[in-house]
């Protein structure tokens, strides 16, 4: 069977724009993505924003770090990083982590249902270098902190709720979250470029308050079968969780991760990789390698957060690279989808479709200045396809 037959399944449900299908899921040994000509065509010059779209996309700024979204009384964090949407009556709330230390945390935005922004707000304050993170099925959202033995805190996008230090799910240096409801589990990127990949099985699903946490084990090659075995001790107090389980699998600065439909995507900087793993045949396999393009260069560098969209696209954001957002398609067809210009010294994050998935929201972390007081945060607007 091809891999875009397993593509076409999608809907915009909850509170966010489900990924179609399962991209590559159930293909033996399936080739990696290679460059090619994307579903939107070339991108344009440069808008007023710096920012090259396909013809028929547009895009605005939504927030600067430093000062008030428009209409609110909350001045937007610095370094704005991870993000996720969330369904909010007719309109939609983003939320965005701010990766600065000591008082990092998460903000988020209100918006419309016609994208008017309606309110601004904290909803996580005085942690560490909150860098990505992941939405659960239960409406919250996970704040993980990049920081040797960081935590992940549970969050109310509403901002009602106290947010929750989770010591159940490891203190390590995470990156990003993404939970499987399947399986009732969430799975844990972990950016040291020795890092693992682990899954946290909460001993009730939906309540994170306790579970236990296991990592991934294979062989040494990139593609396969794997198991998990129990981390024995997730606090990582005297051995650091990636070091006590023999045959725990390496991964080259975990990045980010998202889940859809049975497979787990996540990226991995340090050797510009993305992995899917197929939660059901619980086997591991790469979805692109920069280091096995052919024919030209690749167009995916720096690989780092990641989301997907109705129609089954991958969209992955660059840390370095040429600051673009590219997509994978459900073809195997890897290609940019936008480029901010005149802003080499940051990094693109926090990629999130809004429930309608007619709206993509990303930010600049360090913007035209590449410093974290300088983040700028985007919406583009366009013909997504679904």
């Amino acid at each position: 069977m091809e891999r875009r037959t397993f593509l076409r399944g999608a809907v915009a449900g909850g509170s966010a724009a489900a990924f179609g299908g399962s991209l590559w899921h159930g293909v033996a040994n399936a080739a990696p993505a290679q460059p090619g000509a994307g579903p939107y065509g070339a991108l344009q010059a440069a808008d007023a924003n710096g920012i090259q779209l396909p013809s028929g996309f547009t895009s605005r700024v939504i927030a600067r770090s430093g000062q008030k979204v428009t209409g609110t009384s909350y001045t937007w964090h610095n370094a704005p990083d991870g993000g996720a949407c969330f369904a909010d009556g007719t309109g939609w709330i983003y939320v965005s982590n701010s990766e600065v230390s000591p008082n990092g945390g998460v903000g988020a935005v209100r918006l419309s249902a016609t994208g008017a922004i309606t309110g601004a707000y904290r909803i996580l304050s005085s942690t560490r270098t909150n860098c990505a993170g992941g939405r659960t099925p239960w409406n919250t959202w996970l704040s993980c902190e990049e920081v040797d033995r960081g935590y992940v805190y549970e969050t109310d996008p509403w901002g009602v709720n106290a947010a929750v230090r989770r010591d159940a799910m490891g203190r390590f240096k995470h990156e990003a979250a993404a939970a499987d409801p399947v399986r009732q589990v969430v799975y844990l990127t972990e950016d040291v470029s020795n890092g693992c990949f682990y899954r946290f099985r909460p001993t009730t699903w939906g309540n994170l308050s306790a579970g236990t946490l296991e990592v991934l084990q294979m062989g040494s090659g990139t593609s396969g079968p794997v198991t998990w075995a129990q981390v024995p001790d997730p606090s990582g107090a005297s051995t650091a969780t990636r070091d006590q389980v023999s045959g725990a699998k390496r991964f080259n600065g975990g990045e980010g991760c998202y889940y859809a439909n049975g497979t787990c995507w996540f990226t991995t900087k340090g050797d510009n990789r993305v992995w899917q793993y197929d939660a059901a045949a619980q086997t591991i396999e790469l979805a692109y390698d920069d280091s096995l393009v052919t024919g030209g260069s690749a167009p995916l560098t720096g690989v780092d957060n990641v989301t997907g969209a109705a129609s089954g696209d991958l969209f992955v954001a660059e840390d370095g690279g040429n600051m673009e957002i590219c997509l994978i398609t459900p073809d195997d067809v890897v290609a940019p989808f936008l480029r901010i210009t005149g802003q080499s010294s940051s990094e693109i994050t926090g990629p999130a479709f809004s429930p309608d998935g007619r709206r993509l929201y990303f930010s600049s972390q360090r913007g035209t200045t590449g410093s974290s007081s300088g983040g700028i945060t985007y919406e583009v607007t366009g013909p997504f396809r679904a």
